[in-house]
């Protein structure tokens, strides 16, 4: 894989990302329908029209690539190359009519996250992060901010709900560790830390689609991403999610978790 490969793929991504983007605008300007799918999660028209719009370009461009996505499933999942896609991070948000949802766009080289782009089409803005570059945000490069001192970062999560069981409790302890506990914002959470304005994001119940697209955006902007036992993000980890603008404060909040 060469350097003008990478960029191809890259261009790929962000052309997926506005394609996206026209889609989900021309829907989120109504009153949206939706249906509850078998885990009682909310599924739009829009989801799938983007999924399908997304695929299609892929299947066009590299057909040899595998496809893991949230509303039509795998496909030849055991690629080098596998595109993880979520339509809209954040649908409950989308019928809401609240504006913190997002396309995300991941590519797995070999297993492991390598091209992430996250495009949030209501605030106007395109992330993206790769391989020997700069975490972008609109093209103007992001980075994360130094926070050594756990006891000092600001923490941010969707929900505590997403914290389930004896998990609960290891995020109540990480919550008491830190300065400032934020909830709210769907994947705009990992934005946050990337563009320096959080230190950590921690989740759970989490799919291989809600966070492929978002480790090389947060590890391009300085920071590190894992699960919450340091394992690289793939295709078949726990559900678990630990991110932070500072490396160190990610070990830190490592051990708070691990306690």
């Amino acid at each position: 894989m060469n350097v003008k490969d990478k960029d191809a793929l890259m261009t790929l991504a962000l052309q997926m990302a506005a394609v996206a983007r026209d889609i989900v605008l021309r829907h989120y300007g109504g009153l949206e329908g939706y249906e509850d799918k078998a885990d009682g999660s909310p599924v739009t028209a829009a989801d799938r029209e983007v999924e399908a719009a997304m695929r299609k370009q892929i299947e066009d461009r590299f057909p040899g690539h595998g496809i893991y996505g949230e509303e039509y499933g795998a496909e030849r999942a055991d690629a080098d190359f596998v595109w993880v896609l979520d339509p809209i991070d954040g649908t409950k948000s989308f019928v809401s009519g609240k504006p913190m949802f997002g396309t995300l766009i991941g590519l797995l080289r070999e297993g492991k996250p390598w091209i992430g782009v996250m495009d949030t089409p209501v605030l106007g803005e395109t992330w993206a992060g790769g391989p020997g570059m700069p975490a972008t945000c609109n093209g103007k490069p992001a980075k994360s901010r130094p926070c050594k001192d756990l006891s000092r970062a600001w923490l941010h999560c969707t929900s505590p709900g997403m914290h389930r069981g004896v998990a609960f409790d290891r995020f109540t302890r990480l919550s008491h560790a830190c300065k400032q506990t934020v909830y709210g914002g769907d994947c705009y959470a990992y934005a946050v830390v990337a563009k320096g304005r959080g230190d950590v994001t921690c989740e759970n119940s989490m799919s291989p689609y809600d966070y492929v697209a978002l480790v090389p955006i947060i590890e391009s902007a300085g920071g590190r991403m894992t699960d919450w036992g340091g394992n690289v993000l793939g295709l078949n980890n726990d559900g678990s999610v630990l991110a932070a603008g500072d490396p160190a404060v990610h070990e830190q909040a490592m051990d708070v978790l691990r306690a």
